[in-house]
């Protein structure tokens, strides 16, 4: 099907591919689409509801029809669309949702119960019996689902992310796009060029006319050269910019390694993600169908493809040609074929005062109402005025006018115009910030036009850039005005496809409306039309036309569904380059992790930071024995424990300290300087979003700690409040989480230990509880804090993350030699569970202050967020789940965390639950396991007896309701 002296590609090279296990040839710059045309194939895949056959429908990334899967195993990928794959010598490509096989589907035979299987037939259908739908329905339809299949198997391929900063990006590479760049890189502005092909140069590509004397094809390279010799431009071809965001943020896919065998190492994507003070949108048009019966066929193809895939690729998708339009611009298709040598049967054009031709017969006010053919197009019905008669073609070039890709000035909300004059929508100027349109995607369909507009569009972005504007003649071209009468669908018998990927018919439309299903968008949902991987891009705009014929509607008032982001499939794995394997939960190592490690440290993985569970000595068997060992160590001489992953906030400002009041639900600007303070935190919603201490180190200096977990979660509350509550506050803050090693030494020879490394000793009376200050560690500076988490006598110090290893193998070395040494996780749990101390075991996103006893640090002198929600009266009710202690008292000395509480003699049901147990641990120092719960009313029920029950473990015991604080309730031994 390669026609002779047609296409800009090497006919030298030949290049070997499969299909369904075939093996063909086509040509270095061909599509896997073009290609397989040009074996004679047309066949490619099948729709996803009936399993009609289908063939290419389009040559871009809007295509519908025929998807396929490249690769196998770890590196197959499905859905890839034939239109946009390049080939190359080893491509392996399959046909999907076929079975057994592409020619002879099996599941074809979904298409005698299409009187069934109509708009909302799922709604309907799979209601009743009630008890089916989990064992029959839900099943059925999952493994019906989808189009293509993963493999199931890790992703083998590799992705990466990368970022650019430009003064313009256009997006678009046909002519006004490069008009717009060639205008803007003369300037001297930085620019990106984008465009999703393969090779620049948009439809100049795939037309005949000529600019300047010469065809576009050289035009386009010429302009192509001059902006590849600018260093100030950057050309981006295989890009797809797939969505516009604040700040002139754009998100773009690159294809890196999808036209070549994959290699290791390669990458076979990039996300870019970039970043322009101005943009031009110059993405084109693309064609849209006209509705008829049985308008699915393989054969039956856009009028702009059939003209793309001569011109570019020299191939001619069928040997008798006819074409059915409503507008002028289809009348070229017919005449390129000509040249080309092609037969072309007729020109079908629905209009009365259509042009005529010498080269080709034209049929005038006449209309295709049906067409034959099992697996491919071999007739249509020709109605006219004459009546109706059979024509034999193998291909029918289709054309209802031409659509503007308005989507990317959609992206932040906005709503594209409709313009009478081309029946079509275009963009709204202003949608996005700093983007104007130019160019087909602006309506504006003469190559003349297109270039002017890409011009001017760049010459108004260099003037709002502060830039001169260099002075540029347009090259002389075409400027045909652009003619059509629109027609949307054909009226007659059968089904006239919209959506040719979902099964979507004209009938199914006027079905929802008759249906009450009014509202485009909830047309599009009960259909399902324009929900395949096209997103409609080929049939919305001829739905929207037969939702408002149906609703008695214009076009404007019924309006579009939503564009939302991306503008063509992305994978996953791409929108999460550098997510895989490890990458997926990213590994955080403290500076002591090696020493760790040394120790024979087992790690558990705390947030995304990793930190010791034990430090096992010689002879210790379980982590028990450790965990025990190193909770007596701390109570009795000293221990040593990183807690750097605690977040660590510093916050600056004159204003800081009203800052942290009102952000505290406690007061912080009343704190002195070189003191710290507990703080607790409330959500926007009332309840305890986390807590930790803050430590004054100046007038406006203040370090506030968040809990590992809640680092992240702390530091975006802080950043919504300053920009969106108090953006008139002068105040700073910055994450220095990782720039700071921190340990804590715990134990009553914790200031001995200390002695040893400090250059100015403590004394007895130095440092009181909850006090801070600056310290010289063996002449490094850092940050001394009296603070517990143990209830022992504590300190954290703070030094310089470069010096966090050297200080914690020295500290623990130093408190080997008193009897001490490091502790883990475990022994940490431990600690703070016989001191009553809260985690976010226990302040896990439904307690309020009134529920964990610190309903008195909300202050009644000020507000805060979260004060007025957390008083609510069902939040302060005494009959809610309370913070408690609990000891075992039973035969079974055992308690679980996540078994809930019952009365004694109550049965263990829900209707009777009264709480539930958030930690537990044993205790070495009390001698039996401790715990925290919520109970009902549990401060009011110290010394009952309470039931635990742990259905899943099959664990039951009763238990004490204590106080929380269990060892050393005064709190001596910390304030000592």
């Amino acid at each position: 099907m390669r026609v002779a002296g047609k296409g800009v590609l090497d006919r030298s090279r030949s290049v070997p591919f499969r299909f369904d296990g075939v093996r063909y040839a086509g040509l270095e710059g061909d599509t896997l689409a073009s290609a397989l045309l040009a074996n004679g194939v047309r066949l490619l895949g099948r729709s996803f509801k009936y399993h009609r056959p289908r063939g290419v429908l389009t040559a871009g990334s809007e295509e519908p029809n025929a998807l396929v899967t490249v690769g196998r195993g770890g590196r197959q990928t499905p859905n890839t669309r034939a239109t946009v794959q390049e080939i190359y010598e080893g491509l392996e490509a399959r046909s999907q949702n076929a079975w057994p096989s592409l020619k002879y589907d099996l599941l074809s035979v979904n298409t005698l119960a299409a009187p069934f299987l109509g708009a909302g037939f799922y709604y309907k259908t799979f209601m009743w019996p009630k008890a089916f739908w989990e064992k029959l329905y839900e099943p059925a339809i999952r493994r019906a689902a989808g189009l293509g299949a993963l493999s199931g198997l890790p992703d083998a391929d590799r992705y990466e992310r990368a970022y650019a900063f430009c003064d313009l990006l256009v997006i678009g590479a046909g002519p006004a796009g490069l008009m717009a760049a060639l205008v803007a890189g003369r300037a001297g502005a930085d620019v990106i060029l984008a465009d999703e092909d393969m090779r620049m140069g948009g439809r100049l590509l795939a037309e005949t006319q000529q600019i300047e004397g010469r065809s576009g094809q050289v035009w386009a390279g010429e302009v192509l050269a001059e902006l590849a010799a600018m260093e100030n431009v950057r050309l981006m071809t295989r890009t797809t910019v797939a969505g516009a965001y604040d700040q002139g943020t754009f998100a773009a896919l690159e294809r890196v390694g999808h036209h070549r065998a994959r290699a290791e190492g390669q990458p076979l994507e990039c996300f870019w993600r970039i970043v322009a003070k101005r943009s031009v949108l110059a993405a084109g048009a693309l064609e849209r169908p006209i509705a008829f019966a049985d308008n699915d066929r393989p054969g039956i193809m856009m009028a702009g493809a059939v003209r793309a895939y001569l011109n570019r690729w020299g191939v001619c998708p069928g040997r008798a040609v006819t074409v059915f339009a409503n507008n002028d611009d289809a009348h070229r298709t017919a005449r390129d074929l000509v040249a080309a040598g092609v037969d072309v049967v007729a020109v079908i054009d629905s209009r009365a005062e259509a042009p005529g031709s010498d080269l080709f017969e034209v049929h005038r006010g006449a209309q295709v109402v049906g067409t034959s053919g099992r697996l491919g197009l071999e007739a249509i019905t020709l109605r006219s005025a004459a009546g109706e008669r059979r024509v034999e073609t193998d291909c029918l070039a289709v054309s209802g006018g031409w659509n503007p890709s308005v989507h990317l000035s959609c992206h932040m909300n906005g709503r594209p115009t409709w313009r009478e004059d081309i029946a079509s929508f275009v963009p709204t100027p202003g949608a996005v910030p700093g983007m104007m349109a130019a160019g087909a995607c602006n309506g504006a369909f003469s190559t003349l036009a297109c270039l002017r507009e890409g011009a001017e569009a760049a010459r108004a972005a260099l003037v709002e850039l502060g830039r001169s504007v260099p002075p540029l003649d347009l090259p002389a071209t075409e400027d045909e005005p652009y003619r059509l009468t629109p027609l949307w669908a054909v009226a007659g018998k059968g089904r006239a496809w919209l959506d040719f990927q979902n099964d979507v018919t004209v009938k199914d439309v006027r079905q929802a409306v008759a249906e009450n299903y009014r509202s485009v968008e909830h047309m599009k949902r009960y259909t399902t039309q324009g929900m395949a991987t096209d997103q409609g891009k080929s049939s919305n705009v001829t739905a929207l036309a037969v939702l408002a014929d149906a609703t008695g509607r214009g076009i404007p008032e019924t309006g579009t569904t939503s564009f939302r982001p991306p503008y063509s499939p992305i994978a996953i794995a791409a929108l999460g380059a550098g997510g895989q394997g490890k990458g997926f939960a990213p590994e955080r190592f403290t500076t002591s992790h090696k020493a760790s490690r040394e120790r024979g440290a087992p790690m558990i993985e705390a947030g995304l930071w990793y930190r010791p569970s034990t430090f096992p000595a010689p002879g210790e068997k379980s982590w028990r024995q450790s965990c025990d060992r190193e909770v007596r160590m701390v109570r009795a001489a000293v221990g040593v424990c990183d807690v750097s992953t605690l977040g660590k906030i510093d916050i600056q400002g004159p204003d800081a300290g009203k800052f942290l009041d009102f952000v505290y639900a406690n007061m912080f600007s009343t704190l002195k300087v070189g003191r710290v303070r507990y703080g607790l935190m409330l959500r926007e919603d009332g309840t305890v979003m986390d807590d930790g201490t803050t430590a004054r180190l100046g007038e406006h200096h203040f370090l506030m700690t968040t809990t590992t977990a809640a680092a992240g979660d702390v530091m975006r509350h802080l950043e919504f409040v300053s920009q969106g509550l108090r953006p008139d506050w002068d105040v700073r803050f910055t994450s220095v989480t990782e720039q700071w090693a921190q340990f804590a030494v715990a134990g009553p020879k914790s200031r001995a230990l200390l002695n040893e490394l400090l250059d100015a000793p403590l004394e007895a009376g130095d440092w009181p509880f909850m006090a801070c200050g600056p310290v010289r560690v063996l002449g490094v500076a850092g940050r001394l804090f009296r603070i517990s988490f143990s209830g022992e006598q504590a300190y954290e110090l703070a030094v310089p993350a470069r010096y966090g290893d050297s200080l914690f193998r020295a500290l623990v070395a130093r408190a080997e030699g008193l009897g001490g040494g490091a502790y883990g996780m475990e022994a940490l749990n431990v600690l703070r569970l016989e001191k009553g101390f809260i985690t976010h075991a226990e302040i896990h996103g439904r307690v309020t202050a009134y529920d964990i006893g610190m309903g008195r640090m909300v202050s009644a002198k000020k507000d805060c967020i979260g004060k007025t929600m957390s008083q609510r009266p069902g939040l302060m009710e005494a009959d809610r789940e309370r913070l408690v202690g609990l000891k075992p008292v039973g035969a079974v000395k055992l308690i679980t965390s996540g078994a809930h509480l019952f009365a004694k003699g109550a049965e263990p049901v829900r209707e009777n639950d009264q709480g539930y147990v958030t930690s537990a641990a044993y205790s070495p120092t009390v001698g039996h396991v401790v715990a925290l719960g919520f109970l009902r009313r549990g401060p009011e029920r110290l010394g009952e007896v309470v039931k635990m029950v742990d259905h899943l473990r099959a664990v039951e015991t009763l238990c004490e309701v204590v106080d929380p604080v269990i060892f050393d309730p005064e709190g001596g031994r910390m304030r000592g």
